[in-house]
């Protein structure tokens, strides 16, 4: 019976060790999220991506544009908040969805970016207001190019 007891602890440990390591590979990476203090929907946004399971990390500087050119966001993509994750820029309002294809894919580019601030957007949801459909770009590669579409929170391109 001991050496049961002992086969038994020995596979219970093991399968323990085991799972930990599953866990730990399947954590999803940071988002470490640049944003002007004054900013509301910018928090409205981390919360979408903190509600996918995504840690997050907050970096208010009135300075966020300087950020920006630093990270290399076109000026024609720029939005309101500006994240790193895992190698990658993400630029504005830019959903869950293709944050997980782009992390997944891992493709040869520098960011996502959705320009402006597009009603229904995670983050600048607006009650009573109908989503709009919008592009999420990828760039730094030699020219921008539509990454996804969406209206609202909501993949429409297939």
């Amino acid at each position: 019976m001991a050496v049961d007891r002992r086969v038994f602890l020995t596979a219970l440990a093991l399968a323990g060790a085991t799972g930990a390591r599953s866990t730990a590979a399947a954590a999803k990476p940071i988002v470490v999220v640049h944003k002007d203090p004054s900013c509301g929907c910018c928090g409205a946004w981390v919360e979408h991506i903190a509600a996918a399971g995504f840690p997050t990390r907050v970096v208010e500087d009135v300075r966020v544009n300087a950020v920006k050119a630093r990270l290399g966001v076109p000026v024609a993509m720029r939005s309101c908040h500006t994240a790193e994750v895992d190698g990658y820029v993400i630029e504005g309002h830019v959903p869950v969805a293709a944050l997980e294809r782009l992390l997944a894919e891992r493709p040869a580019v520098r960011g996502l970016a959705v320009p402006g601030m597009p009603i229904g957007s995670p983050g600048m949801e607006v009650p009573g207001e109908p989503a709009e459909t919008y592009d999420v770009m990828a760039f730094g590669t030699d020219s921008a190019a539509v990454f996804m579409r969406f209206r609202g929170s909501d993949r429409i391109d297939g």
